[in-house]
């Protein structure tokens, strides 16, 4: 899940300028009716009305598998460690629809072995790499996670009917920015932006991105990774319009959907 503190974030901007960017920025007026509205009552706590028309965003799995190998596990037992994320995350949802909440926002995890931090840490072998240079095992783990993901969700959308729970593609949306990437604008889809040690990733574990010693590319619009873990301002922006399209959603709903009600 995603927690944001938002006093830490804007209290030292005025609010009327952030409201003025995000729509000099395109933001639908229903989302930023929706920041608005969480940030002018982030003092208070939630009252019932708001916490059950509340969307409930999860974004989890990556860590845990990355988690996974960094402990020298084994891809089988990596596997194996994937059924117990997937009861963690089904009993948060259960949790949160027991005290009332009706609106999820389900992202599956991206491709992991693609993350330029990862391809500069692991010792791979030949064969575990795809035809884009990614870490095959990585992103076969991922895959394994998200198709558990994507049955869960179809599980809990029959058991909670009155719930609204929509399962979104991210590892489709992140992997196609790698495989065409030309396509997208983009020239460097393996190296991060800031960083240190040069191509082809450009990611030091001793160096990173804003710790002394990095270096910032004078273009991170041919980038697709900021920091060797975050996307860039440009990749976020294709990643957006997509989960928006709801060409990746199941079932297809509009975000403008959790905008009422």
């Amino acid at each position: 899940m995603i927690f944001i503190d938002l006093e830490k974030a804007c209290d030292k901007v005025s609010r009327d300028i952030i409201w003025w960017m995000l729509e000099e920025k395109g933001v639908m007026k229903c989302y930023i009716d929706v920041i608005r509205d969480m940030y002018e009552g982030f003092k208070n706590l939630i009252n019932d009305e708001g916490f059950n028309s509340a969307l409930y965003m999860i974004d989890i799995g990556q860590n845990d598998i990355a988690d996974s190998f960094t402990r020298n596990l084994s891809y089988v037992q990596v596997i194996k460690r994937i059924p117990s994320i997937i009861i963690e995350i089904k009993n948060a949802v259960k949790a949160i629809y027991g005290q009332g909440g009706r609106k999820f926002w389900i992202h599956n995890t991206g491709p992991l072995g693609c993350l330029p931090q990862k391809l500069s840490m692991v010792q791979r072998r030949p064969n575990d790499v795809d035809p884009y240079g990614c870490l095959s095992s990585y992103n076969a783990a991922a895959r394994i996670f998200n198709e558990g993901l994507r049955h869960l969700c179809a599980e809990m959308r029959s058991e909670m009917v009155d719930a609204t729970i929509v399962y979104v593609d991210i590892y489709s949306i992140k992997y196609d920015l790698i495989a065409n990437y030309t396509k997208h604008g983009f020239s460097k889809p393996l190296m991060a932006c800031c960083g240190f040690g040069g191509p082809p990733y450009n990611y030091n574990i001793k160096v990173p991105c804003g710790q002394p010693g990095y270096q910032v590319c004078s273009d991170g619009s041919q980038y697709i990774y900021w920091d060797g873990i975050h996307h860039t301002e440009a990749a976020n922006t294709v990643i957006a319009s997509k989960i928006l399209s709801m060409a990746y959603s199941t079932p297809r709903t509009p975000f403008d959907f959790f905008c009422h009600g």
